[in-house]
């Protein structure tokens, strides 16, 4: 069966939008990935590059304890990053959807994000002056009595989480309001007069209503988180080393390419296995 002229234009002028996608794709994410793929089964040996295959990269990942640490630490703190943020982010969301009047919810959700709108580095390091010793906490506890000698809350893993909630839970909040503002009233209605009281309809109605949104942030959140080098390198103070620090340090100080690709590569992998176990609910949320 022959294409008509006029069908051959319109699939030549489809394609032609979506050349430019395609090749932004294809120049900025899918050649790098092959790269740094390739550059994983190569092993540096002294100073000289050998370009043989080989897995002796993940064998050694698996085999020296402190790099299977890193990527351990990481899932770890960003777990606790996660589930944090979206325990406190869901009654934030509420509230700016269901007890701020609508003629307030656009200037509470301009203050919402405002996050966003300072520096990454800036951020981390304000975070630092609040936490490290003689920083404002630290003051302020000397100044109420509470401890005689200055007291430090960085460079820990604690201060990492604190750095990462302080974003992550705005993020959160944007995506569970959507879907609460989403919902229609309706819905209440129809279980208060099935007899369900506040918390059984929020359980049974609200929740499994919104959860889709609730699972698109949380794997926004552990992209984000699990791949991140400035907050733990901040506010962590290498006690803990997390993989992308790890991924630096083969780069930084080893000029290791092939390992840091190596180490790059797991960590691609362990987001892939974590979207497809989030795969259920971004498809919902598509709908």
């Amino acid at each position: 069966m022959t294409t008509s002229p006029r069908s051959r234009r319109e699939s030549a002028r489809a394609w032609g939008f979506l050349f430019p996608a395609l090749a932004w794709t294809a120049a900025f994410f899918a050649m790098p990935l092959a790269i740094m793929a390739l550059y994983s089964i190569w092993q540096r040996v002294g100073m000289k590059l050998v370009r043989e295959p080989s897995l002796v990269n993940y064998e050694k990942f698996f085999a020296k304890s402190y790099l299977l640490q890193s990527l351990v630490n990481s899932i770890e703190v960003t777990a606790i990053v996660t589930i944090v943020s979206v325990l406190l982010a869901y009654p934030l969301a509420w509230i700016l959807a269901e007890k701020v009047p609508p003629r307030w919810q656009r200037l509470a959700l301009i203050m919402a994000i405002l996050p966003f709108w300072t520096s990454y580095l800036v951020r981390s390091y304000s975070w630092l002056l609040v936490l490290s010793e003689g920083g404002i906490l630290s003051n302020w506890l000397l100044a109420m009595g509470i401890t005689d000698d200055p007291v430090s809350f960085a460079n820990n893993r604690g201060a990492v989480v604190v750095g990462f909630v302080h974003f992550f839970v705005m993020l959160l909040t944007l995506t569970i309001y959507a879907n609460l503002v989403q919902l229609p009233p309706s819905y209440r209605k129809a279980a208060a007069d099935l007899g369900a009281g506040p918390v059984r309809t929020f359980i049974h109605v609200i929740l499994p209503l919104t959860l889709p949104g609730i699972m698109v942030g949380a794997f926004l959140t552990f992209v984000l988180c699990i791949g991140d080098y400035i907050t733990p390198q901040i506010l962590g103070g290498n006690r803990e080393l997390l993989l992308p620090q790890t991924i630096m340090l083969q780069i930084g100080r080893r000029s290791d390419f092939p390992m840091a690709s190596a180490l790059a590569m797991v960590l691609m992998l362990v987001v892939t296995v974590v979207y497809f176990g989030f795969a259920r609910w971004l498809k919902l949320e598509r709908m």
